[in-house]
């Protein structure tokens, strides 16, 4: 089993392809489904931020982020 680590929330701007959030919008509609008027009640933000904060996790961000090498100069 992980260890569990303590997180928070940060509010960003994320630059992605329009294909990767096509993706979450297509799949976030399959897993949840239409409800009883058969309208999608899905927050694409949200599933966004949830998509993205589970790779972070599963990727071990934080080591990346902790290698220097990492960052790009001048930005």
């Amino acid at each position: 089993m992980s260890e569990s680590k303590e997180t928070l929330t940060v509010n960003v701007n994320v630059e992605m392809t329009a294909a990767s959030l096509q993706a979450i919008v297509q799949n976030a509609k399959k897993v949840e489904g239409r409800n009883e008027k058969g309208v999608y009640r899905i927050d694409t933000a949200d599933k966004v931020s949830e998509m993205i904060s589970n790779f972070i996790l599963e990727n071990d961000f934080e080591s990346y982020v902790k290698n220097i090498e990492n960052y790009p100069r001048g930005s």
